[in-house]
């Protein structure tokens, strides 16, 4: 068995919270604060560190507005979170096909 794809697993994106957030934004363009913390049913400080964190990576953009008066945080992933996220999903592919050899 070849250890290379389990040692390139990008950490920031492997952790269980951080990977669901990733796949929630891989697959639309555009999620409010709110919209993730109940689709992943996370509290507002767990989801909150977890962004902070993919976004100190460069892999999510987070924006601040005003929706009729109300504050507006939305995320969405960057090209290169995109990128990191394709390539962990090819990693994750590689170990599968490998334990399927057997």
């Amino acid at each position: 068995m070849n250890p290379d794809p389990f040692l390139n697993l990008d950490r920031v994106i492997h952790e269980k919270g951080r990977m669901a957030i990733m796949s929630l934004l891989a697959a639309t363009p555009e999620l409010s604060f709110t919209e993730m913390r109940n689709t992943l049913n996370m509290t507002d400080g767990n989801l909150s560190v977890h962004l902070r964190t993919l976004q100190e990576a460069g892999y999510v953009a987070v924006t601040k507005t005003f929706q009729e008066r109300r504050p507006l945080t939305t995320c969405s992933l960057t090209p290169s979170g995109r990128a990191a996220f394709t390539n962990y999903i090819e990693l994750l592919s590689q170990i599968v096909e490998q334990h399927r050899k057997k």
